[in-house]
């Protein structure tokens, strides 16, 4: 079943890679045994599901979850059981890539105001004529 993200933007299975490892926590002697741990890795730089402008948003948003090769790694291991973790790995990717495919709002310069502007220069006449003062005496 593939990941389905946006109506625009489904993983398939194919794509993601999981790997079952041991999760420390709680569990007893259990936890040193069983694999409930989830790797989900998805090699995001090389995915045809993604545009180019989402794959340079996700860069910058996963961080050090990429690899240098683009590929992204994610580790779930708050649960006991292995489909939860699984299910919430797949859910973090999803959201992960949920978030790189919203396009940033553009920023609107708005003018400074004219109160602002007085303001700056008034405060740097003071800071001018306070360091003037500080000057040694010129025997005038």
């Amino acid at each position: 079943m593939p990941l389905s993200i946006t109506p625009a933007i489904a993983i398939p299975d194919w794509e993601l890679t999981e790997t079952y490892i041991r999760a420390s926590g709680p569990g007893g002697q259990h936890v040193n045994k069983t694999e409930t741990a989830v790797q989900l890795r998805f090699h995001a730089l090389s995915s045809p599901s993604l545009s180019p402008a989402v794959k340079a948003r996700l860069k910058t948003l996963a961080g050090r979850r990429m690899t240098a090769d683009g590929e992204i790694i994610i580790e779930a291991k708050r649960f006991r059981e292995r489909e939860r973790n699984r299910e919430d790995a797949r859910a973090r990717l999803a959201a992960l890539i949920e978030q790189a495919a919203r396009p940033p709002k553009p920023r609107r310069k708005t003018p400074v105001p004219h109160r602002e502007k007085r303001k700056r220069v008034e405060n740097k006449k003071r800071r001018s004529e306070i360091k003037k003062m500080r000057r040694t005496p010129t025997s005038e």
